[in-house]
């Protein structure tokens, strides 16, 4: 549990004092990272708190666009509970009888033809497959090979890698394709010094750039595509 508790606090750490788009040190009073110009999340205030709670309770955060769709959410079914109440407002339940005024025919239920070929009866197609719940992020990003790929988290290496690990496996299990942490320090298109959670192995950057998309479904709302050089 200690250990847990400690892994929680560093991601939280992670989260505070590092830029979410390219993984760069940051200030507390720091709006706009200093390497990439991204519009850095505030640290203080309502949201930030709601940020550290999130992450001691689940022990990763998918961005602040949460709180936004969690209000959208509420509001939706306050509308949809609103408009349930008007309508047995205005029909009052009660049992409806309706009376024949004559026979009524019985339609007898036909089976549909079953469509044969010369081998016999069409296969039924496969369930689709889905995730394991015991899918790991072990994706080895291949020896000297360069490409593309979409980052969605970055964790200085000082929090170790066991933080950036857990958010791999989740983010397996959430059913992303190659899931894996790059050491940032091994590649020089990488800003060293960060345990890199990607997904991905693309030969080009429009085949990154289509695939973020996905990633943001999963969660990782601040996701985003880069190349990787060794």
């Amino acid at each position: 549990m200690t250990d847990l508790l400690d892994e929680r606090a560093r991601a939280i750490h992670a989260i505070d004092r590092t830029c979410p788009h390219c993984g760069a040190e940051r200030a507390a009073d720091q709006a706009y990272c200093v390497e990439c110009g991204y519009a850095l999340p505030p640290v203080r205030g309502r949201v930030a708190s709601l940020r550290r709670r999130w992450v001691r309770r689940v022990g990763w955060y998918p961005g602040d666009w949460v709180w936004a769709a969690l209000a959208a959410l509420a509001l939706a079914a306050l509308g949809a509970a609103a408009a349930v109440t008007v309508s047995r407002a205005r029909h009052p339940a009660g049992p409806h009888v309706i009376t024949a005024l004559g026979s009524v025919p019985v339609v007898q239920a036909v089976a549909p033809p079953q469509v044969t070929t010369a081998a016999g009866t069409l296969p039924t197609p496969p369930e689709p497959a889905t995730p394991s719940k015991h899918a790991r992020g072990n994706q080895v990003w291949p020896a000297g090979q360069t490409g593309w790929t979409i980052v969605l988290v970055s964790y200085p290496k000082t929090a170790g890698r066991p933080a950036a690990q857990t958010t791999a496996d989740k983010a397996a299990h959430a059913g992303l394709p190659e899931v894996g942490v790059l050491d940032s320090s091994r590649y020089s298109s990488l800003q060293p010094g960060y345990f890199v959670v990607f997904t991905g192995i693309y030969d080009t950057q429009a085949q990154a750039n289509a695939a973020v998309a996905g990633a943001h479904s999963a969660g990782f709302g601040a996701a985003y595509s880069r190349q990787i050089a060794g």
